[in-house]
């Protein structure tokens, strides 16, 4: 039997846990509270009548006060109730909006790592955060205000009728061309705009966090905004959604909602006038000015009802789209996790005819590739840009998953292998290093939290990290990025090495480790290289060749495949793609640049 789908509102209640009670206890007490606000004016009625029947002995009407003291008293309790309903529902909607964000950042742990390559950070935080933050608004307020706008308009239902079905009619019109108009604004073909709008702000987003990390480049080359074209689009397509909405969709019938919700008054007027003169000749005028006197303030209840049910309702379309934005983080696929997880036997990693291609992409990345590591081996990977280097690293923790094929660590399927177990096996260092904005011990401990302050300092020594301590204003308790303290490229890839060699673990990935060091940092990076593989199986990706002579074996990619596989000496002198990079690597190194000047 297929299962009926959940509704929007279901699914937000479902994140609120043990708080679902609170939500619709405070719906129930927004009901009760509308109730109350609304018996002041049969108060107000009461008073009229009796002013009436003793016009113009004022003095007789003895009831007032009392009809005054319980007015003030419903109005009160009606606020003291409603305030209650609010904290009902705002800590309902607090812990909602909190457990979608622990929820979606626990459904983004599962996640391999490779989805984040194709998502940016920037549109991961808008959808989940933004999304929980106006899902908030929704369970806070707006779910509190139809519940008690459906309970104030039986009420006004059933006080408009009561009095003079005639009079209360006159003032319901109102309310009916004023939905209409909502209706025009927010339902039909206009309900998919405000997603498209909120798809437009997505891409801003998403655009807007990638410029400002493109900042240095746009200074460096006196670049202005029109130079990120992708930003300046974005921004433009967001600015002719929104201008789209409120001129084309909303200009008209906004005007048209405010100007009858607010004037109401007008319609109760003309009824008025048409039904004088038969309440003068059944000789009930009194009844008849009591009861306009009460529609004539009741009627501003109209507005206030048809103003709520607007707002709600745009709080409800902003939600549905921002539940659908979050359900995009919530839908991002899972790492597949085996029931029966196996131990690697040792520390050897083997491609068996794997192949790999990424989403949307034409051609395989990786194709039947096919080679074997042995335990405490070093591999390097090498290859025109493009070959496929990275893409075979990746695949060894499972930051991807193979196309086909298997991926061996130990002899046992990475797939078969518990992946908090696997990533223990492997350390990684990559050529753009993440340091943490924290200070040194912690960035180190990150790769084993449980390690101690002597460990951590060791593993800085050991990756040549001493200098850098010594200039720090407060060594390892340095927070970096703060009041000044930064490091230079090299020196963090120090700092990333220390973290890996804090891990201990026995494979080691190493993706151009020194590619953006100078010098002096690439020969200590070197030194704590060689600390960190001593003993381990190494997979190491480089474009500078002369980091791979020392090899145990070489394995040279080109569009995604295997092309040649051996020693330094035996590929330089096979005359194949090696020796031809070979070549060209060293006429780059011995190039220089020739002076100017000639010889007299």
């Amino acid at each position: 039997m297929k299962e009926k789908k959940k509704s929007d509102l279901s699914v937000l209640l479902g994140f609120a846990g043990s708080y679902k009670g609170l939500t619709f206890l405070g719906l129930g007490l927004s009901a009760v509270a509308m109730a109350l606000g609304m018996l002041p004016y049969i108060c107000i009625w009461l008073a009229a009548r009796d002013l009436i029947a003793v016009a113009p002995d004022w003095t007789q009407a003895t009831a007032l006060a009392k009809y005054g003291w319980l007015a003030f008293a419903f109005a009160f309790g009606g606020i003291v109730v409603y305030f209650c309903a609010l904290m009902c529902t705002h800590l309902a909607a607090f812990r909602t909006a909190s457990n979608i964000r622990k929820a979606g950042l626990s459904h983004l742990m599962k996640t391999p790592l490779g989805f984040f390559d194709n998502n940016a950070s920037g549109l991961l935080r808008n959808r989940l955060d933004g999304g929980a933050a106006e899902t908030e608004t929704l369970l806070a307020h707006n779910l509190a205000d139809i519940v008690g706008t459906a309970a104030m308009f039986i009420g006004m239902l059933v006080l408009m009728f009561v009095f003079d079905w005639r009079m209360g009619a006159a003032c319901l019109l109102s309310a009916v061309i004023s939905v209409a108009a909502m209706f025009t604004m927010m339902g039909g073909k206009n309900a998919g705009l405000m997603a498209e709008y909120q798809a437009a702000q997505d891409v801003m987003s998403k655009a807007g966090t990638e410029y400002v990390r493109g900042i240095p480049v746009v200074k460096v080359f006196q670049q202005t905004v029109y130079s990120f074209k992708a930003f300046k689009a974005a921004i433009d397509a967001y600015s002719e959604k929104a201008q789209t909405y409120n001129d084309d969709v909303c200009r008209v019938p906004q005007s048209v909602n405010l100007t009858f919700t607010e004037g109401a008054f007008i319609f109760l007027v003309p009824a008025a006038l048409i039904l004088a003169p038969g309440a003068l000749a059944k000789g009930d005028f009194a009844g008849f000015v009591t009861n306009f006197a009460f529609y004539a303030v009741f009627s501003a209840i109209v507005s206030t009802a048809l103003a709520r049910i607007m707002f709600a309702s745009a709080g409800t379309m902003l939600a549905k789209t921002a539940l659908g934005r979050i359900n995009t983080v919530m839908d991002a696929p899972t790492l597949p996790v085996t029931d029966n997880p196996q131990s690697p036997r040792d520390n050897s990693v083997v491609f068996k005819d794997v192949s790999f291609t990424y989403d949307g992409a034409a051609l395989p990345a990786l194709d039947h590739v096919s080679f074997t590591v042995k335990p405490g081996q070093t591999v390097a990977l090498v290859g025109p840009s493009g070959g496929g280097k990275t893409t075979a690293a990746s695949l060894i923790p499972r930051f991807w998953d193979v196309s086909s094929g298997e991926v061996l660590v130990g002899g046992v399927n990475v797939k078969e292998i518990d992946p908090h177990a696997l990533m223990e096996r492997i350390a990684f260092v990559f050529q753009n290093t993440q340091l943490f904005k924290t200070s040194i011990l912690e960035n180190v401990r990150a790769s084993r939290p449980e390690a101690t302050r002597e460990e951590a300092l060791q593993a800085l020594h050991a990756a040549q990290c001493d200098d850098i301590i010594d200039k720090l204003p407060q060594g390892i308790d340095t927070v970096i990025g703060s009041q000044g303290t930064y490091l230079s490229g090299g020196e963090q890839q120090r700092v990333a090495l220390a973290r890996a060699i804090l891990k201990n673990a026995p494979i080691i990935v190493l993706d151009e480790a020194t590619a953006f060091a100078d010098p002096e940092n690439e020969a200590l990076i070197q030194k704590a290289l060689k600390k960190l593989t001593e003993g381990r199986t190494v997979i190491m990706i480089a474009h500078r060749l002369s980091t791979v002579v020392g090899a145990d074996k070489i394995i040279v990619l080109e569009n995604g495949r295997v092309e040649e596989e051996g020693s330094h000496e035996t590929l330089s002198a096979s005359g194949g793609l090696y020796e031809r990079m070979w070549k060209e690597y060293n006429r780059a190194v011995e190039w220089k640049i020739a002076s100017g000047k000639e010889e007299a």
